[in-house]
């Protein structure tokens, strides 16, 4: 698996040479411009920014994870590159022709509400003058929570480094498809991750860290330390100083797989609880896993939100539907060069979806059939409420 990760940071690097030492680049933005009816409309989403990111990569999601300094030059990049750095209101403005745009725009979103935002992003775009969204998951923000995704991670870190055998009867059911492929060296742990969590509620993850957690003995040491939530108090200084803030569901719940209810109360009360917290109007919503489903953007129109953004690493187009934004997930290694250093051709390229154009890369498609089931972990059947997700640790 990582001799295949290498061949393909090379073969991309080199590409990235040629396209853009030959002027190949600028052609290929140009009939991206062209195909999108005139102009681009880039939106880039990010996750954590941290200041050292070799130490945090030992212990936290890699695909999560950009360093301060070349998320300053992925800015750096995307105004050299021809964009307007701009909000998400005027980019969904440009798409519906509204107004009209005199160059390209780009829109900078991060997922989430990360402290590592606050601390590391927040005063570069501050400095820079340049403005972002945030999407907010609201019952995490001010309290010492971390999401499924990084305790399920950290778990099964500790898991590993244990030579853990698990006792599969003791764990619900749809452990092994998670466990297995990493087990048995298949996948990565974030791949595997990012597959299982696309495919489950909440609370199946939640039911599998609580039986980890008891099978691996408990401590603190199950914990992650890293992956600290905003408290309200940062989140209304940024918003003080202009910048905008989206919702994200409660409990950062892949709202697909949720009966009408959950869908109802996570889209309504994310937004309540950012207004009532913040004093801002919710317009916007970032769909977590990037799955969204004719349903669950009903609801999000009914509510008066304007936008929706996947993860669909796809061109936007103007007159495009403004419930189904396209995005490009961004972290270090999208910057990696052939020697590992910082790729300034490679990184233009990726924000010129030159690889797109190529076919080399394989967007994954975020509209899914909903799907709610109920589950059945252990012996008990489990009909989800909006009161589980309250409770889910």
């Amino acid at each position: 698996m990582a001799t295949a990760r290498v061949l393909r940071r090379a073969v991309k690097a080199a590409a990235a040479g040629v396209l853009h030492y030959s002027g190949m680049r600028r052609a290929m933005a140009a009939y991206r411009r062209v195909q999108s009816g005139g102009r681009r409309i880039l939106i880039v989403s990010y996750h954590r920014v941290v200041s050292d990111f070799t130490g945090e990569l030992q212990r936290s999601i890699p695909g999560l994870l950009i360093s301060q300094e070349t998320f300053r030059r992925h800015l750096e990049e995307a105004s050299a590159a021809g964009f307007e750095l701009t909000s998400i209101g005027d980019a969904v403005d440009v798409m519906s022709g509204r107004r009209v745009a005199k160059k390209d725009l780009c829109v900078i979103t991060f997922d989430d509400g990360y402290r590592d935002v606050y601390r590391y992003a927040y005063p570069i775009l501050k400095q820079m003058g340049i403005p972002a969204i945030t999407y907010l998951p609201t019952a995490f923000i001010g309290t010492k929570r971390r999401f499924n995704h990084d305790r399920l991670f950290h778990l099964l870190r500790r898991a590993q480094e244990r030579h853990y055998h698990p006792v599969y009867a003791a764990l619900p059911e749809a452990s092994m498809e998670l466990l297995g492929p990493i087990l048995s060296g298949q996948k990565t742990v974030s791949a595997a991750l990012d597959d299982f969590i696309g495919e489950h509620p909440t609370r199946v993850l939640t039911s599998i860290i609580d039986a980890l957690e008891q099978q691996l003995g408990g401590g603190q040491d199950l914990v992650p330390e890293q992956g600290d939530i905003m408290n309200w108090d940062e989140v209304r200084r940024m918003a003080r100083d202009g910048f905008e803030f989206g919702a994200h569901t409660l409990g950062h719940t892949v709202l697909t797989l949720e009966p009408q209810e959950v869908v109802e109360q996570e889209i309504l009360e994310s937004k309540r609880t950012i207004e009532a917290e913040v004093g801002i109007q919710v317009r916007d919503f970032a769909y977590c896993n990037g799955w969204y489903s004719d349903e669950v953007i009903r609801v999000l129109a009914s509510h008066g939100f304007r936008s929706g953004v996947t993860t669909e690493d796809l061109p936007n187009r103007i007159g495009g539907d403004p419930f189904t934004l396209k995005r490009k997930v961004l972290w270090e290694n999208f910057s990696l060069g052939m020697l590992g250093d910082y790729s300034s051709p490679l990184t233009g390229c990726q924000l010129d979806d030159c690889f797109g154009l190529l076919g080399m890369s394989h967007p994954v498609p975020g509209r899914r059939t909903h799907s709610f089931r109920e589950t059945l972990l252990g012996n008990v059947l489990l009909k989800p409420t909006g009161a589980s997700l309250k409770e889910a640790p």
